[in-house]
């Protein structure tokens, strides 16, 4: 597997997912070094930085600063993350879990015990995204991978998933992905394999009992 840029460009950060991502391990001679976001929380932003950086001379003092704390951010991510706050978790593996039937944040608040306010500082600070962004994204992943193992019409993996309906999860998800569902449908294959969890594959299950 080979990729190749379109054009001229800086490459600071690749993402794959699915068999792409396993195509593309399975062609490198070593096995890349992988961490988890919290791990590195300010790398995002270091290589923000570094992409924006203007300056025409190629070994800049600011570039130059910029990629060294780049590296030290770096050279302890292989190092245990830490640990997040326990109200974080709790709240992650609710969504995770039961992102089909939440309503949202008030609900989640409400069964964890907190109010909606400490919840929703409490999470942004742990992982620099409100819980609702959190659940949103949940909610798109897994549409897509029923778009990637099913033939399921929109208004079904919409309720799978946990939208109102087949309209607002296309609104969803082309802002979320940059692509309608047809078109990221498309654009991965419709190849249709086994690949749902375990709970998915009960949630399927209870759609049509």
């Amino acid at each position: 597997m080979t990729l190749t840029p379109a054009g001229a460009c800086h490459l600071l950060c690749l993402q794959l997912t699915g068999q792409a991502a396993l195509q593309f391990l399975a062609g490198l001679p070593e096995l890349p070094f992988l961490a988890r976001g919290e791990t590195c929380p300010a790398a995002a932003e270091l290589m923000g930085q570094l992409a924006a950086e203007t300056d025409d001379t190629p070994h800049s003092r600011a570039r130059s600063q910029l990629a060294f704390a780049l590296l030290c951010e770096l050279s302890g991510a292989d190092s245990a993350a830490p640990a997040l706050p326990p109200l974080v978790q709790e709240a992650m593996e609710d969504i995770r879990a039961n992102y089909a039937g939440l309503y949202g944040v008030e609900e989640l608040s409400e069964r964890l015990g907190v109010s909606k306010s400490h919840l929703v500082r409490m999470f942004t600070a742990a992982l620099g995204i409100p819980p609702g962004r959190y659940l949103t994204k949940v909610r798109v992943e897994a549409a897509m991978r029923l778009l990637l193992h099913r033939e399921y019409t929109l208004d079904v993996i919409a309720s799978l998933c946990g939208f109102s309906g087949a309209n607002y999860l296309c609104r969803v998800f082309k802002k979320e992905t940059g692509h309608s569902p047809a078109q990221w449908r498309a654009m991965a294959g419709q190849s249709l394999r086994p690949g749902l969890s375990p709970e998915e594959s009960q949630r399927e299950q209870e759609l049509y009992i």
